[in-house]
């Protein structure tokens, strides 16, 4: 895939901190509007809670232009930040830019939602197990 010269894909980009989130963020709208689609981020090593909130002003960008963003090549500090603003599949539709092949329900944050196993039958949880006679009527 050949990028064009014109077109800015971020991968320049070193820091996604509030010192500089006004410029990342109007770069970042500056090469949507000139039709980039695609986000490689791989270079992206400081990052801080509103680097979360640029890359979701970048993807409603795209969207209100009629595209889909995609964010390629995150660094681990950028991914966990997303995961812990729960916010991977606002910026991540299809999972696949996340660790390829990582089941979903690995995230703790889900786990209590996961179903029980090796749940106890209810029987052995006194409910029904008392001895017969305390059922016979007088």
């Amino acid at each position: 895939m050949s990028i064009i010269a014109a077109n800015d894909n971020l991968q320049s980009l070193s820091s996604l901190t509030v010192a500089n989130a006004t410029a990342a963020l109007e770069r970042g709208l500056a090469a949507i509007r000139a039709g980039q689609t695609s986000f490689d981020l791989r270079h992206v090593l400081m990052v801080d809670s509103v680097a979360v909130s640029v890359m979701l002003a970048w993807r409603k960008a795209a969207q209100d232009a009629g595209v889909e963003l995609e964010l390629k090549h995150l660094p681990p500090a950028l991914q966990s930040l997303t995961k812990l603003y729960g916010v991977c599949s606002l910026l991540f539709p299809t999972t696949e830019q996340l660790e390829p092949g990582a089941p979903l329900a690995d995230n703790p944050a889900h786990a209590e939602f996961a179903p029980v196993v090796g749940a106890p039958e209810p029987s052995k949880l006194g409910l029904g197990n008392a001895p017969a006679e305390s059922h016979h009527h007088h």
